[in-house]
């Protein structure tokens, strides 16, 4: 299956960023990227200069909006689009399935050309006129194969291209700690609005963000730590063979955290990380989200979301398990709780309003 296969490379995307600065939550001690290695520099009256700087510190510094952006996935387009700059975008990689996008941008982002099923081939993005590209990931050139290499810094600048790094997911693997709340990913929108002139925008977002995730944070304050659910990320289009654990470093952690559960593989220093199916077995979690990516169709997403649980239940290693004996299973797409985006704050209301009923209601 098409998207099978790209969600495989997705993950195994994720898995090869390296050579990344400092990213972290804010508010727990650690760096937060917008604190640190990709934070924007202060921009003069109207907007510009603004220096922007990448997972290893080095800067790039915008005088004007650019005109013609590409995005690595659909991850920047979204953001892009909610940030009223979706006219500009010319192209992606790794484009969203019919569906994936919220309503509100939808018919839109159907509209941006495609460059890539999945990573943009070099010669296009050097070849699209564009003169930003936004990366949700770090350089992709682990990939090889097929897929070619990635073009060097000074291929980028002779095509006129600069960058701006998603660094709540692209700066994640090098973290010096946890993700425990999204500060990075409002980084993220903070950042893009400047690059694109948007700011304004980018504020209502993250305002929005931080009305969502306060209600919760208030309404779970009396709940103990050791009365917060274990929780598992089940990344169903990583492969069943060999589970790919979310780690204390992923967005996801952050998500998991703010929704009053205990990711279950908080503790491995990492953003993702191969597991064995003893460990998820040892760990016994309470929940267990059921990590599937758009399909293209609701029928087909939801058929996917079935085959999950239905692996679940059958495999001997975690019929067992507490979450598939009470069927604690959760169906809310890895998009929106992986990769970081304003719906981040969406997820958080859905998870613990799932775990802790109770004290939050809705979340859909």
């Amino acid at each position: 299956m098409r998207s099978r296969v790209l969600c495989g490379v997705a993950a195994a995307v994720a898995l090869l960023v390296t050579g990344c600065g400092s990213d972290g939550g804010a508010g727990s001690g650690d760096a937060s990227p917008a604190a640190g290695a990709a934070a924007a520099g202060p921009a003069a009256a109207g907007g510009f200069p603004v220096e922007v700087k990448d997972c290893a510190g080095t800067g790039t510094t915008f005088t004007a909006a650019p005109k013609k952006i590409v995005t690595s996935n659909a991850a920047g387009l979204e953001m892009l689009l909610q940030l009223g700059a979706g006219d500009r975008v010319i192209g992606t990689g790794f484009p969203p399935g019919k569906g994936a996008l919220p309503a509100s941008v939808a018919d839109q982002g159907a509209k941006v050309p495609v460059l890539g099923d999945m990573v943009i081939p070099k010669e296009k993005l050097l070849g699209s006129g564009a003169d930003l590209y936004v990366e949700t990931f770090a350089d992709m050139s682990g990939m090889g194969g097929a897929m070619g290499s990635a073009p060097t810094a000074q291929e980028y600048t002779a095509a006129g291209i600069k960058r701006v790094f998603l660094a709540s997911t692209a700066c994640a693997a090098t973290a010096q700690g946890p993700q425990r709340d999204l500060a990075g990913v409002e980084a993220d929108l903070k950042r893009l609005g400047q690059v694109t002139g948007t700011s304004a925008r980018a504020e209502e977002l993250v305002a929005g963000m931080e009305k969502k995730v306060g209600a919760v944070t208030a309404a779970l304050a009396g709940v103990a730590a050791d009365r917060r659910p274990t929780y598992f990320f089940f990344d169903f289009d990583a492969g069943t063979k060999q589970p790919v654990a979310v780690c204390g470093k992923q967005v996801a952690n952050a998500v998991i955290t703010l929704a009053g559960a205990r990711n279950v593989f908080a503790d491995c220093d990492a953003d993702f990380r191969p597991v064995a199916w003893e460990e998820v077995v040892g760990r016994n979690p309470d929940w267990i989200q059921l990590g599937v990516r758009n399909r293209g169709s609701e029928a087909e997403t939801a058929k996917a979301f079935d085959e999950a649980e239905k692996f679940l239940r059958e495999f001997p290693a975690t019929k067992g398990l507490k979450a598939v004996q009470e069927g604690h299973f959760l169906r809310i797409g890895s998009e929106v709780t992986t990769i970081g985006g304003v719906r981040n704050a969406d997820t958080v209301q859905r998870i613990a309003a799932a775990v802790h009923p109770d004290l939050v209601k809705g979340g859909q």
